[in-house]
């Protein structure tokens, strides 16, 4: 058992940080939180007042996304992912994310590789490929290109269907392969060659008919969208999850609330691509896009705020800029409240992913994924930047992944020849 003492906890449902407590740690969960709380024979660690959050909970990252061109990155070798998947992943983690939504590319097996301890990463849900028709976003063939698009490899985001019975197949051999829940890109995109921003993915029928099978299988459809006509069509058609929504108007903002939606704004991959996109290898077509969708963005959250549409923490960032996750944290509290962005990432994220109870909370019966952090987040949102370093406390699980207090941590797959390695 592990007693935390004397910590300030900050979930993203108060305003301020709470007064002192002790959590007690029971295995992989939480067993006890109050004034209290005492165990005889546990290792205790006294915060000293530092501030004790859930982790944190990222709803949209690519962690195969290891190449900004993802054409390039859909052609690489499956190990080379592999391995670079894994260290994005590390990254996360050591950030303070323990849990994140992979929406197009992650496997089942990679999953597999991180439970059996291959690998330190953050718990990892799933929508395997996501669903793409010809031409849309996850299509990176050129104008000129006919030659069939494999989508076996695992760097490869997505997968092309066309029609409603390709669409069905392609959702339940997804959910046969592991997936959690179905990511569909139901307008055009930025990274994607051929499909302008304005451009509508699949007709209603095919959006329809993921969403049946999504049903069938007790879950649900995430979609890629920026335009306000996209996300109309597609909170009719059934779709809960509305990842980016850059361009949504206030009335289809009050349109989603009303159906339950969650929206996950990704402000910070713009910010990066703008900055360092054409660098790293990110094609002239897909820069030109960028302004498009990044000059709206800000306004997006007042929109969606002021309809009390819930918005859930999203990044959406590749290769390199991964190491931008953070600043998502700092964008946000530009527009919006510390409290709200904090419950983004945790309350609201949980919510989203199915999850209530289980993590983004700190409370009896929940997963022991814990973050300390030196000073209030809530006064400062920047101490959640800075790859980690205002955390000197991680717990995933229980387990201690860094912990600067007293030095200890837990067997981990960083304590072999990568355990000196930072992030920048």
């Amino acid at each position: 058992m592990i007693l935390l003492k004397n910590a300030r906890i900050v979930d993203g449902t108060a305003p301020a940080p709470s007064e002192p407590v002790s959590v007690l740690i029971e295995g992989e969960t939480i067993r006890e939180v109050g004034r209290g709380v005492t165990a005889a024979g546990a290792e205790t660690l006294d915060l000293g007042g530092r501030t004790l959050m859930p982790g944190l909970i990222d709803a949209h990252v690519h962690a195969v996304a290891c190449h900004a061109n993802l054409g390039v990155n859909a052609a690489l070798p499956d190990a080379l992912v592999a391995h670079r998947a894994a260290r994005i992943l590390r990254g996360m983690l050591l950030r303070g994310f323990t849990t994140v939504r992979d929406v197009g590319g992650a496997t089942h097996a990679l999953r597999m590789a991180r439970d059996e301890g291959l690998f330190d990463a953050p718990r990892l849900l799933l929508s395997g490929k996501a669903l793409s028709q010809t031409g849309g976003h996850t299509d990176f063939r050129g104008r000129f290109e006919d030659r069939p698009q494999p989508h076996g490899r695992l760097g490869a985001l997505g997968r092309l269907c066309d029609g409603v019975d390709e669409v069905r197949r392609a959702t339940r051999e997804e959910i046969k392969n592991g997936a959690d829940f179905l990511k569909i890109m139901a307008s055009g995109g930025v990274a994607s060659p051929t499909d302008p921003i304005r451009f509508l993915g699949f007709s209603r029928a095919e959006i329809r008919a993921a969403v049946e099978e999504a049903e069938n299988a007790a879950t649900y459809v995430a979609a890629h969208l920026y335009t306000d006509a996209a996300i109309a069509r597609a909170v009719a058609c059934g779709v809960r999850s509305l990842e980016h929504c850059n361009l949504i108007e206030p009335a289809t903002a009050r349109a989603a609330a009303a159906a339950g939606c969650v929206a996950v704004p990704t402000l910070v991959t713009y910010e990066a691509l703008a900055d360092e996109g054409a660098a790293m290898g990110f094609p002239p077509e897909s820069v030109a896009k960028i302004e498009t969708v990044r000059g709206a963005g800000m306004e997006s959250l007042a929109t969606m705020r002021a309809a009390s549409l819930p918005m859930a923490f999203g990044t959406d960032l590749l290769g390199e800029m991964h190491r931008h996750q953070s600043e998502e944290f700092v964008i946000r509290g530009r527009v919006l409240p510390a409290q709200e962005v904090i419950a983004s990432a945790t309350v609201v994220a949980a919510k989203l992913l199915r999850r209530e109870g289980e993590i983004g909370c700190i409370a009896p019966g929940a997963c022991a994924d814990l973050v300390v952090v030196d000073g209030d987040p809530l006064a400062d949102l920047s101490l959640l930047t800075r790859q980690g370093r205002h955390m000197p406390v991680i717990l995933l699980g229980g387990r201690f992944v860094k912990n600067t207090l007293t030095g200890r941590t837990g067997p981990r797959w960083s304590d072999g020849p990568y355990a000196d390695e930072q992030d920048t």
